[in-house]
C-alpha cells in the first residue's frame, strides 16, 4: 500500500532530521578526507610503537640481543617501518572508506599488512647494511598486528561516535529492505568514513514493511526503520535525507522512473545498485582493451592457501586437543552425572561437495532427544540438560569436533555443517556454502544472527568463500578468540 504523502510525522520520527540549514556545517567530503588522515596517522602509531616494543624486548633477552639496533637507529627503523605500512595499506584499500563484514578485512590486513612490511625493512637493513636481528623480525610480525589491532578498535569506536552524532554525515534513505538493502544498511552503519548515515529503508512489500533492519555485526544493535513504499518527494523531505540508494534488482522501469523523479523533485542524488557478480563464488574480471567484463570464470585460489589451511588446521587441532584433554576429561564426567548416557554425540552432517561424514560433539541433550532435528533456539527446551545449558551457552559442545579437523573432515574456519534434512531443502544459493570444506568457526557464528537459522543468513558464508585467504581465517581465529574471552559478546 502506497504511503500517503501527509504522513504524520511521528510516524517517522526516528527518520527526521533537524532542517538542512540548522546541522553541523561539516562537509561529508571533509569529514571523509579527516577520517582517512585519522586513521593513517594511527596506523603510523601503531605500527611504529609496535616495532619499537619488539627491538625494546628483543635488546632485554639473550637471542638475538647483539644484533638488535641502538635506541637512535630503533627509532628511525620505526618511523620508516610505520610509512611502509600506511603505504601498502592505502595500496590494498585500507583507506577507501567501506568497512568489511564484521570487520574481518581490516583484521587480515592489520595481520597481512605488517609482514609485508617487515619483508621490505628486512630487505632495506640489507642493503644498507643496518643488520637487522631476525628475532626482531619475528617478534615484530605478532607484536605489529597486536597493536594495530586494538588501535582499529579504538578508532572503529571513535567513529562509530561520530557517526551516530552525524558529523559531516549526508543522511540516506535505502529503498529495497531484501538481502542487499539489509547488506548495504549493514555496510553504511559499520563505515563511517564513507560518510552516510542511512535513516530510512522504503520497500514495496507489505511484509517487510513496519519492522527495522538489524545490522549484520556481533551484537546487531545498529538499525533502520522500514516503511511502506512508494518513495514519495514528501517522504524524502520528511526524513531531510540527500541520497537516496535503491538498492534493489526487482525495479521496472517505470518504478525506477518515479524513484529517480521524487528524488530529482526533493532535491536528493540518487545512486543504484549495480547489480552482483555473476556468480556467488569468486570470478575472474577480463580487461579488455580498457573495457571491464565480470565473466562466470572461477579465479582459483592459490595452490598453497589450501596447503598452509590443512597444516593450520592440522597443527592447531594436535596443540589444542593436548592442552585440553583435561578439560575434555572433566566435561565428559559431568555430562554422566548429570543425566544418564553417554558423554559424546555423534551426528550425520553434510561436509563438502555434499559428502556426508560423522560430526562429534559433547552430549548437551537429554539421551532420548530425537538425533536429526532443528537445533534449541531458547536454553529453556526442555530437551536441554542443566550441563548442556552451560555447554551451548559457552561453547564447549562444540570442542570434540577437533578429533573432526585432525581427521580433515571439517577446517577450523569455515561455514558451519548443516543436517541432511536441512541441506535437501537448499536452493541454488544455499548449496554455495558446500563447496568449501565445512568449520568450527566462521563469520556467522561470531554475529548477532547466529540466533537465526544458517540459511537465513547465508551472507555470512558467501562472503567468506568469495574472500577466503590463510590471512583471512587467522583473522577469523583472532575474532573467535576475542568472542570467547568476552563471553560470547
Amino acid at each position: 500500500m502506497a504511503a500517503p504523502d501527509f504522513v504524520a510525522q511521528n510516524l517517522y520520527a526516528e527518520a527526521i532530521a533537524p532542517p538542512r540549514e540548522e546541522r553541523r556545517a561539516i562537509s561529508r567530503a571533509f569529514f571523509k578526507a579527516t577520517m582517512t588522515l585519522a586513521e593513517a596517522s594511527a596506523d603510523f602509531l601503531a605500527a611504529a610503537l609496535g616495532l619499537l616494543a619488539a627491538c625494546s624486548l628483543c635488546a632485554s633477552l639473550p637471542i638475538g640481543a647483539t644484533s638488535s639496533p641502538s635506541a637512535h637507529e630503533a627509532v628511525a627503523v620505526g618511523i620508516v617501518f610505520g610509512l611502509l605500512v600506511i603505504v601498502l595499506m592505502h595500496r590494498d584499500g585500507g583507506y577507501h572508506g567501506g568497512s568489511g563484514l564484521l570487520r574481518i578485512r581490516e583484521t587480515e590486513r592489520a595481520i597481512r599488512i605488517p609482514a609485508q612490511s617487515l619483508l621490505l625493512l628486512f630487505a632495506i637493513s640489507v642493503l644498507v647494511g643496518l643488520g637487522f636481528s631476525w628475532f626482531v623480525l619475528f617478534v615484530g610480525a605478532v607484536a605489529v598486528p597486536a597493536f594495530l589491532i586494538v588501535e582499529k578498535q579504538i578508532v572503529f569506536a571513535i567513529a562509530g561516535r561520530l557517526h551516530r552524532s552525524e558529523n559531516g554525515m549526508s543522511r540516506a534513505v535505502v529503498y529495497g529492505a531484501g538481502d542487499t538493502g539489509k547488506r548495504v544498511v549493514s555496510t553504511l552503519l559499520h563505515s563511517p568514513r564513507l560518510g552516510f548515515q542511512p535513516v530510512l529503508v522504503i520497500d514495496d512489500n507489505l511484509a517487510r514493511s513496519g519492522g527495522r533492519i538489524l545490522a549484520m555485526g556481533y551484537r546487531g544493535r545498529g538499525s533502520v526503520p522500514v516503511r511502506p513504499g512508494p518513495v514519495t518527494p514528501a517522504l524524502l523531505n520528511l526524513c531531510r535525507a540527500d541520497l537516496l540508494l535503491l538498492a534493489t534488482q526487482n525495479l521496472s522501469r517505470d518504478e525506477l522512473a518515479a524513484a529517480t523523479y521524487a528524488a530529482s523533485q526533493a532535491g536528493l542524488d540518487v545512486a543504484l545498485f549495480a547489480g552482483p557478480p555473476l556468480a556467488e563464488h569468486r570470478t575472474e574480471s577480463i580487461d579488455i582493451d580498457g573495457l571491464l567484463f565480470t565473466s562466470t570464470i572461477e579465479r582459483p585460489i592459490a595452490w598453497h592457501y589450501a596447503v598452509l589451511k590443512r597444516i593450520m588446521d592440522r597443527a592447531l587441532s594436535s596443540l589444542l586437543l593436548v592442552l585440553l584433554a583435561p578439560i575434555l576429561f572433566l566435561i565428559a564426567i559431568l555430562i554422566r552425572l548429570d543425566s544418564p548416557g553417554p558423554a559424546h554425540f555423534v551426528q550425520k552432517r553434510v561436509g563438502r561437495n555434499g559428502e556426508l561424514f560423522d560430526i562429534f560433539k559433547f552430549r548437551s541433550m537429554v539421551v532420548d532427544a530425537p538425533k536429526y532435528s532443528l537445533s534449541p533456539t531458547s536454553s529453556s527446551d526442555p530437551r536441554i540438560t542443566r550441563i548442556g545449558r552451560f555447554l551451548r551457552r559457552m561453547n564447549l559442545d562444540e570442542l570434540p569436533q577437533l578429533l573432526n579437523v585432525f581427521a580433515g573432515t571439517m577446517s577450523l574456519v569455515g561455514p558451519r555443517p548443516e543436517m541432511p534434512f536441512v541441506v535437501e531443502r537448499y536452493n541454488e544459493r544455499h548449496r554455495e556454502r558446500l563447496q568449501v570444506t565445512p568449520g568450527i568457526t566462521g563469520l556467522w557464528q561470531l554475529s548477532a544472527d547466529r540466533a537465526f537459522p544458517i540459511h537465513q543468513n547465508i551472507e555470512y558464508d558467501l562472503y567468506y568463500i568469495r574472500n577466503r585467504s590463510f590471512v583471512m581465517d587467522a583473522a577469523i581465529l583472532v575474532h573467535t578468540l576475542l568472542f570467547a574471552i568476552a563471553g560470547g559478546i
